[in-house]
């Protein structure tokens, strides 16, 4: 566990591990934006582990995806904040309305 002030990470959550698997578009001191290798659309993931960042923190992450949504999807989005596979460590998807996969909805 690496601690930087309250907020941790864990060794061993992938989310944590802020591998670079897909394409990232953002990144800072307080999240990372990524194409979500199983969705194939925009994915923010806050820098530390946990369910419930701080308001200013989700504020930020908020914007920095519908910044990086608006140049990735061809259509309008929705934040769609349920952690299905990592129930533990906060992220969101901007998923193109009207739908849940990115395929198709990408500018060519």
């Amino acid at each position: 566990m690496d601690e930087v002030g309250s907020l941790t990470r864990v060794s061993g959550c992938d989310l944590c591990e802020a591998a670079r698997i897909t394409p990232w578009f953002h990144e800072d001191d307080i999240c990372w934006v990524a194409e979500c290798e199983i969705c194939a659309v925009p994915m923010v993931v806050w820098r530390f582990h946990g369910t419930t960042p701080p308001d200013e923190h989700l504020e930020h992450m908020v914007v920095q995806l519908g910044r990086v949504a608006a140049q990735q999807l061809t259509v309008e989005h929705y934040v769609d904040d349920h952690m299905r596979n990592i129930p533990d460590h906060y992220h969101a998807h901007a998923r193109p309305r009207g739908g849940f996969f990115g395929h198709g909805f990408r500018p060519s």
